[in-house]
């Protein structure tokens, strides 16, 4: 699907002390974030730590209660129709007229948005709706329901995809080709994409850099071509007498976290989210110095959702 308009170099999406609080919770905590044109932005987060709401303000659905969205440089809160006119969306449920077909479906949206017959054909091949046309939208499986959103956010051809869990519903079959489809877009017609997913290993794969939320604040950002995801980060170190060597390694090594495993093993690791990396050799010196028999060191690596579940404290 080729993108026709002239690609700015603006920030795609820029907010600048973003904040949303319902009552007494603070659900969006002076949220920055940049993302350039052209690149697929993963944005993960525990269930309740911002995302939708972050996404919802970034349409311009819900105001924030300070702070401000630019998309491509134009301001949401005071013109969210020419802000919001180069996007295309899927947020939380899909929404269609379910006693409608697919193809009045989007024939609804490509009037709505000014599309033509050849846009609306072009986004039913794309996302393989073909054989379903004629089907009514409430009877379609929960993944071809999003594959009728995906087309409809698709049709007038946008600069901008804002996705919350684009991959609902889908098998493992579809996951991937959605995940070909955005890739597809970025690379050839510049498309940028902000997706939220709870499917970690999908946006691994996908996404140029990921932005992890917790408790609606932006705690770290991952440029994916460059990011230490599979260092070793923790060290299981198997010696004698681990108690004592405990109180030797939070003497001598006062930047680690040193904890006990229930088979008299020592876990070494950072105690900070900047020091990824453990220093097995000053490990291995401080233990021998210190006259422990030292049976074993093994490294532990680190995956994507390993960081995100030390990062954010735990099972999502």
């Amino acid at each position: 699907m080729k993108n026709d308009s002239t690609q700015s170099h603006k920030e795609a999406i820029l907010t600048a002390g973003l904040t949303k609080r319902f009552a007494e919770v603070l659900a969006v905590d002076s949220l920055d974030l940049r993302v350039r044109p052209g690149e697929i932005y993963g944005f993960l987060g525990r269930n309740g730590a911002g995302k939708t709401t972050t996404i919802r303000m970034l349409l311009g659905l819900i105001r924030p209660t300070r702070g401000r969205v630019e998309l491509f440089g134009k301001d949401v809160g005071t013109e969210r129709a020419s802000a919001v006119a180069a996007s295309g969306s899927l947020v939380e449920s899909s929404t269609f007229y379910p006693s409608l077909t697919v193809t009045e479906n989007l024939e609804i949206q490509r009037r709505l948005t000014g599309s033509t017959h050849s846009d609306l054909k072009e986004a039913v091949a794309l996302l393989g709706l073909g054989d379903l046309v004629r089907r009514r939208a409430g009877r379609l499986s929960l993944g071809n329901k999003q594959r009728l959103a995906l087309a409809r956010a698709l049709l007038h051809r946008p600069r901008l995809l804002i996705l919350d869990e684009p991959s609902n519903g889908l098998d493992p079959a579809g996951i991937v080709e959605i995940r070909k489809l955005l890739r597809r877009l970025a690379d050839e017609n510049g498309v940028t994409v902000f997706i939220s997913s709870h499917i970690l290993g999908e946006i691994r794969q996908l996404a140029d850099r990921i932005g992890i939320i917790h408790r609606g604040k932006l705690i770290e950002e991952l440029d994916m071509r460059k990011a230490d995801i599979g260092s070793t980060v923790r060290w299981e170190a198997r010696v004698s007498e681990p108690s004592r060597a405990a109180v030797l390694l939070r003497e001598k090594a006062p930047g680690y976290q040193i904890t006990s495993e229930g088979d008299g093993a020592l876990v070494i690791s950072s105690n900070t989210h900047d020091k990824a990396m453990v220093d097995s050799g000053l490990i291995s010196r401080v233990l021998v110095g210190g006259g422990f028999e030292l049976r074993a060191l093994i490294p532990e690596e680190e995956d994507l959702e390993k960081r995100f579940l030390r990062l954010t404290g735990g099972e999502s």
